[in-house]
């Protein structure tokens, strides 16, 4: 294969033209709109590809047991290139390059330093997740909402995730009190389908008296703690300081921040009714990874299969698009059950059934007739 360079102004083709052309180079620089040193190159050169233009022997000031001590200094100190080119100079070799050193940097896969850290040798170490829960381990946060234009203030969006199926309850609401933490346990509480056996939130007001408290420790008399255990929910608290703890439904808020940051919204209920939509289509129709690429509603009606008794309620998943089948009437003259004319459900009082029928698979239509089951519980002709 050819190599051409990139910015070559002729191709293998003009430079064979120019070694074999009997014309002038003058000439020949004009036709070809190049150099005279160009074409000079090409006219005295028998090959037509480019050469490279490394240089045929490296001249380097280190020799390979100063390489070698180069390397081992930045394997253990874990220098970056122009603290290594300083120690090099001052130490070991006062004539020593940058660009000689970064060359063997590179030649011996030493040139990345972040190749080098511990941890990164060997194996990566395993990715830190949640323990596995079946469903009832709920996590809440509450995330800022923007302030609408017709808002005198900006409100706060309360959320709950399920850790087993990402199933989303949220609410806004106008305040961050106790008050409202409450009210919205108790909303979560009605609207989810499994028994609630624990709950992560972080250490805010809103959730405890942890670090109000003279011990520093919660006292169990915070008004969310309390309707917590009227509900007999485990409340758990994350670390201070580490809100990873409470990574899955900081995830979530991450989604809800690009929802809002992508739709400019005229109120506070528009902005409203498009969260609720978001949380509805979340649960219902986006399948997640973590899932096995289910919804969380399908992800609830599979562990309801495994695990009925931690089920409060049946698990519902909102309608998809309506599908209309053919739909006929029958038109057969239909014995009743008791042998007299069978009257129609719609209202009808002819001989006529009218009821709707089920129309047969193609396959099973014999002939140019169309058949169907009727409500009569017999095979008829039907019509539209």
């Amino acid at each position: 294969m050819s190599m051409v360079h990139p910015m070559a102004r002729t191709t293998p083709r003009t430079r064979a033209e120019i070694h074999e052309s009997k014309a002038p180079l003058t000439e020949v620089s004009q036709t070809y709109n190049i150099s005279l040193g160009t074409a000079r190159k090409w006219r005295n050169r028998s090959d037509h590809l480019d050469r490279s233009h490394r240089a045929h022997q490296m001249n380097t000031t280190l020799s390979p047991a100063q390489e070698l001590i180069v390397m081992e200094i930045r394997r253990l100190c874990l220098l970056p290139l122009d603290d290594l080119v300083c120690v090099t100079r001052e130490f070991i070799n006062p004539q020593a390059s940058r660009s000689g050193i970064s060359r063997l940097l590179r030649r011996e896969g030493l040139a990345k330093l972040a190749d080098l850290m511990p941890g990164r040798e060997g194996e990566d170490k395993p990715k830190k997740t949640f323990k596995d829960y079946e469903p009832g381990y709920l996590h809440i946060d509450i995330k800022y909402l923007p302030q609408m234009p017709d808002e005198s203030s900006r409100r706060y969006l309360f959320v709950a995730i399920d850790r087993a199926t990402r199933w989303v309850f949220l609410r806004i609401y106008g305040d961050q009190t106790e008050r409202s933490s409450v009210d919205f346990l108790r909303r979560v509480h009605k609207a989810v389908p499994f028994k609630i056996s624990k709950l992560l939130t972080d250490n805010g007001t809103q959730f405890t008296d942890r670090f109000t408290s003279k011990d520093k420790q919660p006292t169990g008399n915070h008004a969310f703690d309390k309707q917590c255990k009227a509900l007999s929910i485990e409340h758990r608290l994350s670390p201070p300081r580490h809100p990873q703890t409470n990574g899955m439904v900081e995830r979530f808020n991450g989604r809800i921040s690009e929802v809002v940051q992508q739709t400019r919204f005229a109120s506070g209920a528009e902005l409203q009714a498009t969260l609720n939509s978001y949380m509805l289509i979340y649960n219902h129709h986006i399948a997640q990874r973590a899932l096995g690429h289910l919804s969380p509603v399908d992800a609830l009606k599979s562990w309801r299969v495994k695990k009925p008794e931690i089920f409060l309620k049946r698990v519902y998943k909102q309608a998809e698009l309506d599908i209309y089948p053919t739909r006929f009437r029958c038109a057969q003259r239909c014995p009743g059950e008791e042998g007299g004319p069978r009257v129609c459900r719609s209202g009808g009082g002819g001989q006529r059934c009218g009821a709707l029928a089920r129309p047969l698979a193609p396959s099973d239509v014999p002939g140019p007739t169309r058949l169907s089951f009727c409500a009569c519980r017999r095979w008829h002709p039907t019509v539209r």
